[in-house]
């Protein structure tokens, strides 16, 4: 088989995707202290209803369970930010809409062009490939921090260095390997400066880095089925929270928006005030968030939600 070298690997990546984000790391079983860590987490009960992060433990220990003679794991990073419209959300007073939301689902633009990646790597180099993005019991933040991406913050982020935390990950499993080796893992850690715990409304993050999920805003306003908590201090966020994320000294407030078209924001969606999500009908959500990871969230959870925020404006 004719095999392509790392750089080859990743210069493919940055031609057909367009992103500079690129790792490539070894598939491995995962280390027996991340494994440890996320056991732990599973048994407290941290991941609240999520009973699917329960499921799966084979692969979340071996990605080679999700295509047989993976060897290769290319790990690449899209940013989504929209600074300026997060800034307009803010001035409008209106429900927030988390950053990584105010465009098209991820899952599907992303798709798309690992797609693309795996389809040319293949009839260059041959072998099989598989394109991860959120949607197998895959660990991307993990894989991205082996690619040399990023590190994992405290605030649960993968964080690129000199970058920040706005990124969507991919992740293209390959049956070949380069012949010069792989990315060294990323060695910087987070510190302690503690700015994201302390941010935290609700007391999400602990002390040894953890996430209590029950507490999460990002969870409850968007996975939770069970309404908001009576006292939560939600602040103004309707679906998602980026709190944490924007707390932290690596995120920077003057970051470029994204390049990407289809994670530009929504106008349509930035001004959606109180009264315009208490009378929100189900054919205007369907219309506005066509193609959104909105869409995740149910319109009469987020009705309820904003109905929530806004008992608590008055």
């Amino acid at each position: 088989m004719n095999y392509p070298t790392r750089h080859r690997l990743k210069d493919l990546v940055k031609d057909i995707t367009g992103t500079p984000f690129v790792g490539v790391a070894a598939v491995t079983p995962v280390s027996d202290e991340a494994q440890e860590l996320y056991r732990q987490w599973i048994s407290s009960g941290r991941h609240g209803e999520m009973k699917y992060m329960e499921r799966y433990a084979d692969i979340r220990r071996d990605p080679s369970s999700l295509l047989e003679g993976a060897s290769t794991i290319i790990m690449a990073a899209f940013s989504y930010a929209n600074p300026e419209a997060i800034r307009q959300m803010a001035s409008n007073d209106v429900p927030l809409i988390s950053e990584y939301a105010l465009g098209s689902d991820y899952h599907t633009v992303l798709r798309k062009s690992m797609t693309a990646l795996g389809e040319r790597i293949t009839a260059d180099f041959g072998g099989a490939y598989r394109v991860c993005i959120d949607t197998a019991p895959l660990r991307e933040r993990y894989w991205a921090q082996q690619a040399g991406l990023g590190f994992i913050g405290r605030n649960n982020y993968l964080i690129i260095p000199g970058h920040g935390a706005h990124f969507f990950l991919a992740a293209l499993l390959w049956t070949g390997t380069p012949v010069d080796g792989y990315d060294e893992p990323c060695a910087l850690t987070c510190g302690d400066c503690g700015k994201c715990r302390e941010a935290c409304p609700t007391g999400a993050l602990k002390p040894d880095g953890g996430c209590d999920t029950r507490r999460c805003l990002s969870y409850l306003t968007i996975e939770c089925r069970e309404p908001l908590p009576d006292g939560l201090n939600a602040r103004n966020n309707l679906f998602g929270c980026d709190i944490c994320r924007n707390a932290c000294p690596h995120q920077s407030p003057l970051r470029p928006a994204t390049d990407i078209p289809d994670f530009t924001a929504r106008q349509e969606i930035l001004s959606l005030s109180f009264d315009d999500w208490a009378e929100m009908t189900q054919q205007r959500y369907n219309t506005l968030f066509k193609d959104s990871a909105v869409k995740r969230a149910k319109l009469p959870k987020l009705k309820a939600n904003a109905s929530l925020l806004a008992n608590k404006k008055s």
